[in-house]
């Protein structure tokens, strides 16, 4: 009996979005990886989903009567160019779960060419890939992150030639949907504005239902989307990810991280960064995210204006009015998110309330945020050091943490690494900016919740994933094991929390592992 009940609720709500297929045949399915906490979660038995019948349901061999798998349609920006058809080339949603949090999509990854594959792509992935989304989405949750999740991932018994030969495999993801922006510039694009309401009605049904009798549904959904991304991508920017690859149909509607595909994480500090093999022109650098973010959210406007107001231009000024909010909230998030790293005791809300009366509304106080409040130069100030010194971004701010405990020695130790522009090794400039944070009197303990020790950093992510491809998984649980619990300091996980050596950052890309 087949561990699981699935429903099909996207695939007869939006047929036109869903195009049936099944799984492409495995010629021996192995499960690798089983994400027992997540399958905890999601009222699943473990021990089911290890046995055979759970192997041929996550692989798509064998699917419950319930389920009616399709490949999902939709239009995207790709790299500021507009693909009008994409979707999925390799992937199948299986169905909904049902669950106590709501409906879950069931998602596979890897599972053979669909109509949608292009430029005669076989549909399949390999291996290392698609650990590779599991290590860094099950990290990504850990951290707080809105993101997809990783239910398991199998091996096919199927070679598959990408950079020689490689095992094919496939990922079982969940997600609360895979509704995309690029979901929406399909359906407008088809010009049925009935089918643009059905989509946005389902969408509101499954991320925000306490729109559904509201005035202004449309609109309601428009800016819950625009704070549901400003918050994701807000915490993007605290982790030190970079996504790599933010076309509008890597975007979703629930505001989840999706898409793990040419990822990465910083070392150093440097907003310019990009590791990402098919970014030539640094569209989607680490300091560009929230910019780039901003744009593929006035392309979700541009969708919805034909339900925003029977009036064009009205319709325009609304989606203008909704979309000047995000970056207000985007930099609230960030710097409320800052203040937590560096211990501050105060709060951007707190400041906020001080500054609200001098000016006539929320707008003016979200433009003045970054003139008014006086705690910000700190955070400003330590990025501009963090830069220019070339310090490691997740390691500095675990130094701090200990500094805030007045353990100094683990802050000397990354100053002595690092130079400064000119080459020089010089702590005055770093020593001014202490003082003035130690006179806040940081708080230790809330930097301990906000400063992981651990995250997926490139170099022990490949060490991973090559020993992996070589059939050695200790390395892939020992670094699964340490991301899934990344606020927790132990001596026999130091290894991950050191940086990558420097000929390694150098040479560094990421792909998309298509």
């Amino acid at each position: 009996m087949l561990p699981i009940s699935l429903t099909h609720q996207f695939a007869d709500r939006l047929p036109e979005l869903a195009h049936p297929w099944r799984a492409e045949p495995c010629p021996s399915a192995q499960l690798v990886v089983l994400n027992e906490s997540l399958a905890t979660d999601l009222g699943l038995d473990s021990d089911e989903l290890a046995a055979e019948s759970g192997v041929d349901l996550l692989s798509g061999a064998k699917l419950p009567a319930s389920a009616r798998p399709v490949a999902q349609a939709y239009s995207g920006h790709q790299f500021g160019g507009f693909s009008p058809l994409l979707g999925d080339g390799r992937a199948l949603l299986l169905g909904e779960l049902e669950t106590v949090q709501g409906l879950v999509d069931v998602h596979l990854k890897g599972s053979g060419a669909t109509p949608f594959a292009r430029g005669g792509a076989d549909g399949r992935a390999t291996l290392g890939p698609m650990l590779r989304e599991l290590i860094v989405s099950e990290a990504m949750h850990a951290l707080g992150v809105p993101t997809t999740r990783s239910l398991a991932v199998l091996t096919t018994g199927r070679p598959v030639f990408r950079h020689g030969r490689e095992p094919g495999a496939i990922l079982v993801r969940t997600a609360a949907s895979h509704l995309r922006v690029g979901s929406f510039q399909y359906a407008a694009l088809r010009g049925d504005e009935a089918l643009l309401q059905r989509l946005a009605d389902y969408a509101i049904e499954r991320h925000y239902p306490e729109l559904a009798d509201t005035d202004q549904p449309y609109l309601g959904l428009l800016r819950s989307v625009i704070s549901a991304q400003a918050h994701t991508v807000a915490q993007w920017m605290l982790v030190g990810f970079i996504h790599g690859v933010m076309n509008t149909d890597n975007m979703t509607i629930s505001g989840e991280t999706i898409d793990y595909g040419p990822c990465a994480f910083l070392d150093v500090y440097d907003p310019a960064t990009v590791f990402s093999s098919i970014d030539s022109e640094s569209r989607y650098a680490f300091g560009q995210q929230p910019v780039m973010a901003e744009w593929n959210l006035t392309r979700f406007a541009e969708t919805l204006l034909p339900l925003l107001d029977d009036d064009p231009n009205r319709a325009v000024d609304l989606a203008k009015s909704a979309l000047e909010g995000f970056a207000g909230q985007y930099e609230q998030r960030f710097m409320r998110g800052m203040y937590a790293k560096l211990g501050l005791a105060r709060t951007p809300a707190e400041d906020c309330d001080e500054v609200r009366g001098t000016f006539s509304n929320q707008d003016a106080v979200s433009a003045s945020w970054s003139q008014n409040l006086p705690l910000n130069s700190l955070v400003h100030d330590l990025l501009d050091l963090m830069q220019r010194r070339k310090l490691d971004f997740t390691g500095t701010f675990r130094a701090l943490t200990a500094a805030a405990d007045d353990e100094l020695e683990p802050l000397r130790a990354q100053l002595a690494t690092s130079n400064n522009a000119n080459g020089e090794c010089r702590t005055g400039e770093f020593d001014a900016w202490l003082e003035r944070w130690r006179a806040q009197r940081p708080d230790a303990s809330v930097m301990r919740r906000a400063n992981p020790v651990v995250i997926p950093r490139n170099h022990a992510v490949e060490q991973a994933l090559r020993e992996a491809n070589a059939g050695d998984t200790a390395e892939l649980f020992a670094l699964l094991e340490a991301v899934t619990d990344p606020f927790t300091e132990r001596t026999d996980r130091a290894r991950f929390a050191q940086p990558a050596p420097a000929d390694f950052t150098r040479y560094f890309q990421t792909f998309c592992g298509t």
